[in-house]
Order: structure tokens, then C-alpha cells, then sequence
């Protein structure tokens, strides 16, 4: 009878804790990883530059730095929200073996992160992936998109430039965040070469677009996330038009997306430079549904001087210091030499809570 008794007053001063433990928060963001490639060739791919004896003589001991690199920001960023990422999307990376490689480093292998992760066409062999943790995420579904030209945009291509074009597929993942249905898009876009390029990143966001108004039809109050290196800015058409990228949380209508860097941008935060202009490249927006949650359920929230939904993460390690780059992204390579760094962006994430 003690016994019993002793086992309820157990479960009744539990009883509070439990209730309190209703609170979820999430981590979800994008890290270009800038060139992570293996020692390895792959059959097909124009990775000669990532050889032991190619251009970058990229030798095992390089291989491990960078490794070593990304790992450490991840770790970085788990110590400042006092958590990993429930789902971080990655660009910049060779194949499935330079992803495994990464999540068993030392510093985030307790995360036990899974992988997800499709080869795609784009001819130097660089794909995008995202990185899950099982315990708060449940794939149920993943597919990679192919680019492709239908569309009535003008790319002012010929048909034979059409067909010889290769760029990342589009990533969609789709599961459970807890015990909301989610979906998750990661991009590497076409990058800024060519004075044709820009129609080509605009085909890449109205892809993502349509492909989440089919989401949303299938699965009624499905919530989006989208993010990558879209090589534009989140005032660009790809984001602004294609995407219907809003600034204020309150623009955000049901056929809209809420684009939290946006304001940011105008702010002065850069997650790269490019040709010595700070840039948000790296980017994140989410439906409606996210941005305007039924109360109790998962929905955006502000992160930075409680006024800003995005994070630009930075830390003076990850940062130039001096020289002709100071105070920008310390990367790997500069000016075609190794100098040990992390990667030419920053990473950026968004916290959703059903606080």
C-alpha cells in the first residue's frame, strides 16, 4: 500500500512538469558548405579541381579541416539556441559519402542527424541535401525536382541551350514536425553568370511555388518552409514575384509567403558578398499557414532584437579578420590559395514555436 501510494505522489508531482513540457521549438535553417568535396572522383563529374592533384590539391589532411570546419559551426549555432536544428538544409555538397562524413564529426554526431539526399545533373557534382533529427522529424515523403522551361518565362535560350542546360535539382521533403505535417524545400539556384541567369533563378522559385500550392491542395494546412543559396536577394523576382515573397508578417496573405530576410536585407545583414557587396543570398520563407498558426500550433517567431524572424549567424572565427576581406565570411580558398577557413556564407535559420 506504501508502495502504491509512493508511486502516485510520484505521478501527481510529475503531473505539472508534463503539462508544461507543451511547449515545442524548433530550429530549422540552410548553410551553404561552400565546396564540400571528397578526395574522390565521381564518374562523370567535373571534380578534377578537388583531386589530390588538381588545382586545389586537395589532399585527405584538407578534406578533414573542412570537415572539422562545418561541424564546429553547427556545434556553434547548438550552443547558442541550446539546441541542434530539427532540420537543416545543406548546398555545396559532392555526394552522400561527404554528408556522412559530416554528421559523424565529433562535435554534432550526438545530434544524429538522417539524411536526405538525391545525385543531381549539376555537372561540377555539387547537390543539395538536408539534414534531419528522427526524434522530432518523420519522413514521410521525399522526392528531387528537375528544372525544366515550362514556363512563360522569357530565358531568351535557344532549344539547344535549353537542352544542354544543367543546374541542382530542387529538394522537397516532406513528414512530421512533432505532430504537424510539414514540408521543406532546398534550393541551390542558378548562379549570377550570364546576362540570361536571371530568368533561370526566376524558373527555379516559381517551381517551388507551384510545387507548395500542390502541397498545400493535397494536405490542407500544410506548412512550407522553402530555403537555400538562391543566388538572389529576397527582393529579386525569383523571391519577390515567383515566390510572392512578403516583408511584413502581416502582409502574408493565404497565397503569399512570409520572406523574414527581406527586411533584414534593408537592415544592412549580409550572409555573403558579392563582388564586394553584402548580400542575403541565403534565404528562408514559409506559408502562410507558418506565418499565421492557429494559436497552440507551430508558427514563426522573432529571433533578433525581438523584431527580426531571421538569424544571420556569425561569429569572429567564421569572420576575415584582416586584409582585403576583413569583416566578410572567412572561406576556404582565397584568391587560390588554402587559408583553412569555413565557407564563403553564412548560415541562417528561423525558430518555430507554439509558444
Amino acid at each position: 500500500m506504501k508502495k502504491l501510494l509512493y508511486t502516485l505522489l510520484i505521478v501527481l508531482l510529475a503531473a505539472p512538469v508534463a503539462m508544461g513540457a507543451g511547449k515545442k521549438s524548433y530550429v530549422i535553417g540552410f548553410y551553404n558548405l561552400e565546396n564540400l568535396f571528397d578526395t574522390y572522383h565521381d564518374e562523370g563529374k567535373n571534380d578534377e579541381e578537388y583531386l589530390p592533384d588538381g588545382a586545389n590539391q586537395w589532399t585527405e589532411a584538407k578534406y578533414a579541416k573542412k570537415l572539422k570546419n562545418m561541424a564546429s559551426v553547427i556545434r556553434a549555432m547548438k550552443e547558442e539556441n541550446k539546441a541542434w536544428h530539427a532540420i537543416l538544409g545543406v548546398s555545396e555538397i559532392e555526394n552522400r559519402h561527404v554528408l556522412e562524413d559530416l554528421v559523424s564529426q565529433p562535435e554534432i554526431a550526438e545530434a544524429n542527424y538522417q539524411i536526405v539526399h538525391y545525385d543531381g545533373p549539376d555537372r561540377r557534382g555539387v547537390d543539395v541535401a538536408l539534414f534531419y533529427r528522427p526524434e522530432l522529424f518523420t519522413l514521410l515523403e521525399s522526392r528531387s525536382i528537375p528544372f525544366d522551361f515550362n514556363s512563360n518565362l522569357d530565358f531568351g535560350m535557344s532549344e539547344e541551350e535549353k537542352a544542354d542546360f544543367r543546374t541542382r535539382d530542387i529538394l522537397m521533403v516532406r513528414g512530421m514536425l512533432g505532430d504537424e505535417m510539414f514540408a521543406f524545400f532546398v534550393a541551390h539556384l542558378p548562379s549570377r553568370l550570364g546576362d540570361k541567369s536571371s530568368a533561370l533563378r526566376s524558373r527555379g522559385g516559381e517551381i517551388m511555388y507551384q510545387t507548395s500550392r500542390e502541397l498545400m491542395a493535397a494536405y490542407p494546412g500544410i506548412k512550407i518552409v522553402a530555403m537555400g543559396d538562391m543566388n538572389d536577394n529576397p527582393t529579386d523576382d525569383s523571391m519577390a514575384v515567383q515566390m510572392r515573397g512578403r516583408e511584413k508578417i502581416e502582409e502574408v496573405g493565404p497565397e503569399d509567403f512570409f520572406s523574414p530576410f527581406l527586411s533584414m536585407l534593408k537592415a544592412g545583414y549580409s550572409s555573403l558578398f558579392y563582388r564586394g557587396s553584402g548580400n542575403i543570398y541565403d534565404i528562408l520563407v514559409c506559408n502562410y499557414n507558418l506565418a499565421h498558426a492557429p494559436k497552440g500550433t507551430l508558427q514563426i517567431q522573432p529571433i533578433v532584437k525581438k523584431k527580426y524572424y531571421g538569424r544571420v549567424f556569425h561569429q569572429p572565427f567564421m569572420t576575415q579578420q584582416d586584409g582585403q576581406y576583413a569583416g566578410q565570411p572567412f572561406r576556404t580558398y582565397s584568391n587560390g590559395a588554402f587559408v583553412g577557413g569555413y565557407s564563403d556564407h553564412y548560415p541562417t535559420y528561423i525558430i518555430v514555436s507554439n509558444k
